[in-house]
């Protein structure tokens, strides 16, 4: 009887398109975290400059550019911590997805901020470094490369497949 190699250690690397809906379904709380931000920003910006309730933001101000940052951030926290504290976001629960190191340890928080900041620039290159997982050999991203991460796929409990 020939020998059969043995079954692999690590889960097997998440198609993209998981990884896709994932994404896709995150943007919904980060939305609303958005909408929560934009609000204490006009009413700062209302209050605080004595504007009249119905003006906006000026297009490319100071604050607007702030508004932008702060987005940014709060996107940044909300995946960092989703990241740090299980592994995953609300989006990736669905799919069974989960965020780990090389190693397939918790990843550190430095490597999520690497992985978020790498993500946004993939983002900001029409989603680049997304769809390089689809030629890459291992199924990695531009940010799973750059963070020493990986996202896994967890098999389902209860059966013996994913």
């Amino acid at each position: 009887m020939p020998d059969t190699p043995a079954p692999p250690t690590t889960p097997p690397r998440p198609w993209i398109g998981w990884r896709l809906l994932a994404m896709f379904y995150d943007l919904w709380p980060v939305l609303a975290l958005w909408l929560l931000l934009s609000a204490a920003f006009t009413a700062a910006f209302t209050f605080l400059g004595h504007h009249d309730a119905h003006e906006n933001i000026a297009p490319l101000s100071g604050l607007q550019l702030a508004l932008w940052a702060a987005c940014w951030l709060v996107t940044g926290l909300y995946a960092v911590i989703s990241w740090r504290n299980g592994g995953q976001t609300l989006g990736m629960r669905p799919w069974r997805l989960r965020v780990r190191a090389t190693d397939g340890g918790r990843a550190s928080t430095r490597a999520l901020w690497m992985r978020f900041g790498v993500a946004t620039v993939s983002l900001l290159a029409g989603g680049l470094g997304f769809w390089w997982a689809w030629v890459d050999r291992d199924r990695l991203t531009w940010h799973d490369r750059a963070s020493g991460t990986r996202v896994v796929r967890e098999v389902k409990r209860g059966s013996a497949g994913g």
